[in-house]
């Protein structure tokens, strides 16, 4: 057995939690202004007159507002010039002072009123007629604002809302940076306390009560756990399994600082690897490390995601899409959701830029045998990329 891997009591892993002593600075209110000003240019660039930002991510993005959505309306209302406006229920004014980061203009909306007709007059009060939605927002907010609005003034927010989100500044790839140093801190306790007869239920408890030890918001924002064959289905099969010698184990989990999240895959040996499993792992290592190589500004999304193909079909696995092979796009952007814009995907021309974070994870899928996933994510720098956490060594050795 590795001497990563099974070598921990769980009293001593859990006896090393300690909350985190270093942490990432929050979001500046100079910082979400500057967020609000990049919007109101690329608006302003592509003729638009204003635009809707729906509860969730984006909305926590500009305005530091860190509410999901729900049936209620809660946007912001970005006009190209002046201050944005808040549309939000009257009952929940006190609660959306203590989060709001940014300063701007409130309008209330009681139980009994639509609250898409304001929206409607804020943006009369401001001469805007075309309006961006949040592709985000539920069809119900489009129904609504259809009340009030021509339909066909209302257009796609995408690419607003991408053109910023998907340039981290140096205080967001902080914040990552954090998380990813956190769950993979959590990745190597869960290894090391892996042995003959561990369920998978154990550890996905240990992994969610490690992150919130650490100090995530939370805890694990998502944790799958899958041994043996379990492991050949990307997102893992409903049922409790129970750790067996020889059995590849795979665990992917992460966890949010200040909303902005960490995504890592292990996937490791208990036991002993046979000649297949360690060449399939070996093939997903050369894959991940070749999407890396190829990223650089100025490279397409889709190269990236070629790159890595190229790796697996030249070892006859493939082609495209087909198993054994890789079943899915090699990368997601990520941020404040876990996925999020840029996507390495074939077909996708996005350019890559500075400041842009990606997962690397080529997966491979052996059906009714096994599945090896590697995955790390990186920024992109003007030198190439940067890796927010080490890759995995070897199948019997998941940690640099």
């Amino acid at each position: 057995m590795s001497a990563q891997i099974g070598h921990l009591a769980r009293a001593d892993a859990e006896a090393s939690l300690r909350p985190w002593s270093t942490h990432a600075p929050a979001i500046q209110a100079e910082e979400y202004q500057q967020r609000i000003e990049r919007a109101q240019a690329l608006m302003r660039a592509r003729g638009v007159d204003a635009l809707l930002v729906n509860a969730g991510a984006s909305l926590r993005y500009f305005c530091g507002v860190p509410w999901g959505a729900s049936e209620r309306l809660v946007a912001l209302l970005v006009t190209a010039r002046g201050l944005p406006v808040i549309i939000c229920p009257a009952f929940e004014a006190g609660s959306l002072e203590a989060v709001l980061k940014i300063p701007v203009e409130v309008r209330l909306w009681e139980e009994d009123e639509d609250p898409h007709a304001h929206v409607a007059q804020a943006m009369k009060s401001r001469g805007a007629r075309t309006l961006a939605l949040d592709p985000l927002a539920a069809f119900a907010i489009h129904h609504g604002l259809c009340d009030h609005l021509e339909a066909r003034m209302i257009s796609d927010a995408t690419p607003l809302i991408d053109g910023c989100r998907m340039h981290k500044s140096p205080a967001e790839l902080a914040l990552m940076q954090q998380a990813c140093d956190m769950t993979l801190q959590v990745h190597r306790l869960a290894a090391g306390i892996a042995r003959e007869g561990t369920t998978t239920a154990e550890l996905v408890r240990f992994i969610d009560e490690a992150h919130r030890a650490l100090g995530a918001d939370g805890g694990s924002t998502f944790c799958i756990v899958q041994f043996g064959h379990a492991t050949a289905f990307p997102h893992g099969v409903p049922g409790v399994q129970s750790l067996r010698e020889g059995d590849l184990v795979l665990i992917d989990t992460g966890c949010s600082v200040q909303g902005y999240n960490s995504d890592i895959t292990r996937t490791w040996i208990h036991g002993r690897a046979d000649d297949e499993q360690r060449r399939i792992w070996d093939l997903e290592q050369a894959a991940q490390a070749a999407a890396f190589a190829a990223v650089r500004p100025g490279v397409a999304c889709e190269a990236v995601d070629l790159a890595a193909r190229r790796v697996l079909e030249a070892a006859g696995l493939g082609p495209g899409y087909r198993l054994p092979g890789l079943p899915h796009r090699t990368g997601h952007g990520c941020g404040l959701a876990v996925h999020e814009a840029p996507y390495l995907v074939r077909g996708n021309a996005t350019v890559l830029q500075p400041g842009m974070c990606c997962s690397n994870e080529p997966m491979i899928v052996v059906p009714g045998r096994f599945g090896i996933r590697l995955e790390d994510h990186f920024h992109v720098t003007e030198a190439g990329a940067q890796w927010f956490t080490p890759p995995s060594p070897a199948i019997d050795q998941p940690f640099a």
